[in-house]
């Protein structure tokens, strides 16, 4: 479900098709994502899911499954 969300949330910011993005995608390298986009993203994250995500998770957040497990470490 939360891929899912993401999926589609990615697609719309990037203007890419749902369907190439995949949990092994790499924001930056395979869907062409710049730093201001990552940052758009996460303020979509933040307010769809309701959590913050710390800077330094930012960093750390490469591909969507990364943001995948982070949503569900937060909500947890």
């Amino acid at each position: 479900m939360i891929f899912e969300k993401l999926q589609a949330m990615v697609s719309d910011q990037l203007g890419i098709d749902a369907a190439g993005i995949t949990e092994n995608s790499r924001l930056k390298e395979d869907l062409d994502a710049d730093s201001a986009s990552v940052m758009m993203l996460v303020m979509d994250v933040e307010s769809e899911f309701g959590i913050e995500v710390e800077d330094d998770a930012i960093e750390k957040v490469k591909t969507v499954g990364d943001m995948v497990r982070y949503i569900e470490e937060k909500q947890a």
